[in-house]
C-alpha cells in the first residue's frame, strides 16, 4: 500500500519511501493491526530495513501467541503477546492514550495467557457450543456463562480458556475505537439502542465521564483491578492544558 494510506498509529514517516508494508491476511483487520516488520524495524530498531527483518523471521526467533511466525507482514493485534526468547523479551500489543500501539514489556509470567473479546457465542455441528474471540480463535465447549462481548482469559500453551470477566457495570475496561482509543475507566452504564449502537458510559480514575459504542470497548479487569500490566499513562487521557503543565514540570526539573 502507499505510505501516505498506511494508518497513522504505525507512525511511519511521509519522506522515507513511497509504500508501506500491507499486512497479510490474518487475525486482525488491516486497520486495526501492526505489521511485525514495523514493530521489530521501526518500533524496536532490531532491523534497519526489510532484508534484515527477513532474516530474524526465517531463524524463527520471533513468536506471536506462542507460536513462531516467520512472515514479516503477519498482522499483530490488540493484546497479542510477541517474545523473542534469544533476548528473553516478551511483549503485549496495548494503546497508548494517544490511541497507538505502545512497546510494552511484560514479564514472561504475564507472556503465558492473552485476553480475548467474545465476538460469537453460539452452537456448531452436532450441537457443539463454541465462541469465536476478537483474534479469531475458536474454543469449543465454553463455560455456559459465556456470552456475547464477555473477556476470556486463554492459556496460549493450550489454548483453552482458564477463567473469564464478565461484560457487566463495574467492571475495568480499555477502549479499543473512537475519540478516547486507550482510555481506561470503569463501566457506570450501558445504553440499549435497538437498531442502533449501543452506547456505553465509563468513568476514569480522574472521575471524567466519556461515553463510547459498544464496539469500541474491551474488558480487562474484574472490579478496578486490571487482568494485565497497562503502559506508561495507565490509560488516564489528559487535556492539551495538563499535558502542558507535565511538560513544563519534566523540563523545570531537567534543568534544576
Amino acid at each position: 500500500m502507499k505510505r501516505l494510506a498506511a494508518p497513522k498509529h504505525w507512525m511511519l514517516d511521509k519522506l522515507t519511501g513511497t509504500y508501506a508494508p500491507k499486512p497479510s491476511a490474518g487475525p486482525h483487520k488491516q486497520r486495526e493491526c501492526l505489521p511485525l516488520i514495523v514493530f521489530l524495524r521501526n518500533r524496536l530498531k532490531y532491523a534497519l530495513n526489510g532484508r534484515e527483518v527477513r532474516s530474524i523471521l526465517m531463524q524463527r526467533l520471533v513468536k506471536v501467541d506462542g507460536k513462531v511466525r516467520t512472515d514479516s507482514t503477519y498482522p499483530t493485534g490488540f493484546l497479542d503477546v510477541i517474545s523473542i526468547e534469544k533476548t528473553d523479551e516478551h511483549f503485549r500489543l496495548i494503546y497508548d492514550i494517544k490511541g497507538r500501539f505502545t512497546v510494552h514489556r511484560i514479564t514472561a509470567e504475564e507472556g503465558k495467557f492473552k485476553l480475548g473479546k467474545v465476538r460469537r457465542c453460539q452452537l456448531g455441528a452436532g450441537g457443539i457450543p463454541y465462541v469465536v474471540t476478537h483474534d479469531g480463535r475458536t474454543v469449543r465447549f465454553p463455560d455456559p456463562l459465556i456470552k456475547v462481548n464477555d473477556t476470556v482469559k486463554i492459556d496460549l500453551e493450550t489454548g483453552k480458556i482458564v477463567d473469564f470477566i464478565k461484560f457487566e457495570v463495574g467492571n475495568l475496561v480499555m477502549v479499543t475505537g473512537g475519540r478516547s482509543m486507550g482510555s481506561v475507566g470503569v463501566i457506570t452504564q450501558r445504553e440499549r439502542h435497538h437498531g442502533g449502537f449501543d452506547i456505553v458510559h465509563v468513568k476514569d480514575a480522574n472521575e471524567r465521564l466519556f461515553a463510547t459504542r459498544l464496539t469500541n470497548v474491551f474488558v480487562i479487569g474484574a472490579g478496578s483491578e486490571p487482568w494485565i500490566s497497562l503502559p506508561k499513562g495507565k490509560g488516564l487521557r489528559l487535556t492539551i492544558a495538563e499535558e502542558r503543565d507535565a511538560r513544563r514540570a519534566k523540563a523545570t526539573e531537567a534543568s534544576a
